[in-house]
């Protein structure tokens, strides 16, 4: 009889946290600190999805990786836009340190945004949502985004695609967790409303 009250007791508390509209707070000691962004909230990408169907219109789900990466790779059928935190420039040379071409900040980031909610009834108050791949990016977003002002932002750890698995067959892919990995939806249909055209 008292595990069923505190069952009851449990079920009630999850009811009124969801009805309030709170999302599933990830440990934040737990996330690595290439990842973390102060005063934003961290979310996994199951979280995500459930804050944002949660929420609705009433969040705004940012894909924030480069247009490269939303073309080849597809993108969460519940983002409300793709607007790259970093980009690409015309002139990228290649960056030996982290096996790639080199990438710089989108210093339209922050407008674009704006630009966004503005058009959709939505400002600073109104709770964000930032994907990445794997979460680095979307946490330096963040950052950004409290900096700016914004006072509900929710990092996804673990991105669209997910952590490298460190061991095993798999071992350097990402297969460990994210956004495609946990089953989520996601098309490689995109929508040009969503699509990030630069302001230049």
């Amino acid at each position: 009889m008292q595990s069923t009250s505190r069952l009851l007791c449990a079920a009630i508390w999850l009811a009124l946290a969801g009805a309030a509209g709170h999302a599933s707070a990830f440990d934040a000691a737990a996330v690595p600190e290439a990842k973390r962004a102060a005063g934003a909230q961290y979310v996994d990408a199951k979280e995500a999805y459930a804050l944002k169907q949660r929420l609705g219109e009433h969040a705004y789900m940012v894909d924030v990786r480069t247009r490269y990466e939303v073309a080849y790779l597809g993108m969460p059928t519940v983002a409300d836009a793709n607007i790259p935190y970093l980009e690409h420039p015309d002139d990228a040379g290649w960056d030996a340190k982290n096996g790639r071409w080199t990438m710089s900040v989108n210093n339209d980031f922050g407008p674009e945004l704006a630009r966004r909610l503005t058009a959709r009834g939505m400002g600073k108050d109104d709770t964000v949502i930032l994907m990445c791949r794997s979460g680095d990016r979307s946490g330096r977003a963040a950052n950004l985004l409290v900096q700016l002002g914004y006072h509900k932002v929710y990092t996804v750890v673990d991105g669209f695609e997910g952590d490298l698995a460190k061991d095993g067959p798999q071992a350097g892919q990402r297969v460990v967790n994210g956004w495609k990995n946990a089953g989520l939806p996601w098309t490689y249909k995109l929508e040009p409303a969503k699509l990030y055209y630069p302001q230049f």
